[in-house]
């Protein structure tokens, strides 16, 4: 394979698992990224006038799926131990609500159930013990059969599962209600309905659209969460230093302006600055719908289809910066409820506006996953974020906007007890706009195409494009988003296109 050359645009999560994937195997892998460092998402942003003092991550905060990455590295001859430290996490995630009730979620299912029972008491916590059940049937279910599987759609679904000899739990899978209504059924306090409700949100969905399906994700959490040295942007660092010991070149700082289609194929990329780079095959690691709204070039065009507008899963507002915590024992993970959730999802994706009350979930990097943990003296490294709907490109919010729905968030908080000292307070506001920014082609979305609807996880473009020789990673396409996905998408892409090299 050493004759072929693969050019990979982005380096995302699945930018850097396809060119680990493709150079451990001896293709030449040359890999553009526009900004100057790897992540993508995955991005940390300065603070403070100290440029030598560490960054806030201002993506994705949530490592899970360890063994996605122990896999990728094993695949490639090395140990993912050897060049990333990861803390696993006591506490998953501290849950509060504004009338002052909180709740923890371990990593010990006992001391969760025992948690769910000094809530809401024993029934609840005997239900609870049922979902985490469901949970995890629905993951061992999909695992092999959908989320690594190539191109699925329903028919191979159930192949696959009744090859894997478990058709008798298809049905458990819950794929045609919504998660909201099944959660209904296991959890009569309110409450834990909207706790494990948010777990669509992981994915960028409502919990009153999205299908009963994604309840899988709170057996991945049960499984790990766990705190990476260097915050997630050291697990991009990790995965690029692997790749350019394989081989891999990395060219960060080369925007990529068009992907060259030759013959009716992918042919290689021409740079911003004008230079062409041939190559055997290309794999795009951005949204598809780059792609489809003609951003790398009319001819590679017709490699997806066009997504609609209001099909695009949830982009967000965050704050960034740092600031003293005071009078809430905030955990690495902490999530602040609103009281009216359908209220929540209804101003997104119904109304296209911000939320009059919207959860906040914040991530204190500075801070432990533990029982207590240790609060940090002084300002501390906090990231906050709120929903908020896709439209950075068609409705960019104003700056009066963006300050009312701050205040919103921050008396949110205060009503479950958490104080932030004005005196400390400098953050700086990222929104739907300025993901648009970042992120071409997505109107803010950070998730690709929201998860809404059985049909819709079969919808996402597969590793292989429209277009021969152009291949396909990232949170937008097949399995889906978050950082683990991402990875396992970038893994489909370098196998489809070693298979598409190996039939040339």
């Amino acid at each position: 394979m050493a004759d072929n050359h693969v050019v990979v645009i982005g380096a995302g999560a699945g930018g850097l698992a396809a060119a680990v994937d493709l150079a451990a195997r001896g293709v030449r892998v040359s890999l553009f990224e526009r900004a100057d460092r790897p992540g993508g998402k995955m991005r940390r942003v300065p603070v403070g006038e100290d440029e030598s003092a560490p960054g806030v991550d201002a993506g994705p905060t949530v490592f899970t799926m360890r063994w996605v990455f122990e896999e990728l590295f094993a695949a490639a001859g090395a140990n993912l131990a050897d060049r990333l430290s990861l803390t696993q996490a006591e506490v998953l995630a501290r849950h509060a609500w504004p009338d002052g009730a909180r709740f923890d979620l371990f990593a010990d299912p006992e001391r969760s159930e025992a948690a769910v029972e000094a809530l809401s008491g024993p029934d609840e916590a005997a239900r609870f013990a049922a979902f985490t059940r469901r949970a995890r049937s629905i993951f061992d279910t999909l695992d092999h059969t959908f989320m690594r599987a190539e191109r699925p759609n329903p028919v191979s679904l159930v192949w696959r599962v009744a090859r894997a000899g478990r058709l008798a739990r298809l049905m458990s899978i819950s794929p045609f209600s919504s998660l909201w209504d099944d959660l209904g059924t296991f959890f009569h306090d309110p409450r834990l309905r909207q706790l494990f409700g948010r777990y669509s949100t992981y994915c960028g969905a409502s919990p009153f659209l999205a299908p009963a399906t994604l309840m899988l994700i709170a057996h991945v959490e049960q499984e790990g969460v766990w705190l990476p040295a260097g915050g997630m942007h050291g697990v991009a660092r990790a995965i690029a230093g692997l790749a350019a010991d394989l081989g891999a070149e990395i060219h960060y700082g080369r925007p990529v302006a068009e992907i060259m289609v030759k013959g009716g194929r992918a042919a290689g990329v021409r740079l911003a600055d004008g230079q062409e780079i041939a190559a055997d095959a290309v794999i795009f690691n951005g949204d598809a719908q780059a792609l489809a709204q003609g951003l790398l070039g009319a001819s590679a065009e017709p490699a997806v289809r066009r997504l609609p507008a209001g099909r695009r899963a949830l982009s967000a507002v965050t704050w960034t910066g740092l600031a003293e915590a005071r009078d809430f024992p905030l955990s690495h993970h902490t999530v602040f409820f609103c009281g009216d959730y359908r209220a929540e999802f209804d101003a997104v994706f119904r109304h296209r506006r911000l939320p009059e009350e919207p959860t906040v979930y914040v991530c204190a990097q500075d801070r432990g996953a533990t029982l207590e943990p240790t609060d940090p003296a002084g300002p501390e490294r906090l990231l906050m974020l709120v929903n908020a709907p896709a439209s950075g490109d068609t409705h960019p919010f104003p700056d009066p906007e963006i300050d009312a729905c701050r205040t919103r968030a921050f008396d949110l908080m205060a009503r479950a007890g958490l104080s932030l000292s004005p005196e400390s307070l400098r953050l700086t506001a990222t929104t739907p706009a300025t993901f648009h920014r970042l992120f071409p082609a997505t109107g803010g979305s950070l998730y690709g195409q929201a998860i809404h609807g059985w049909r819709a996880s079969f919808t996402r473009p597969p590793a292989a494009s429209r277009l021969p020789g152009l291949f396909l990673a990232g949170g937008s396409v097949h399995p889906g988003a978050g950082v683990p996905m991402a990875t396992l998408s970038g893994r489909l892409a370098a196998a489809a296109a070693l298979k598409d090299l190996t039939s040339r």
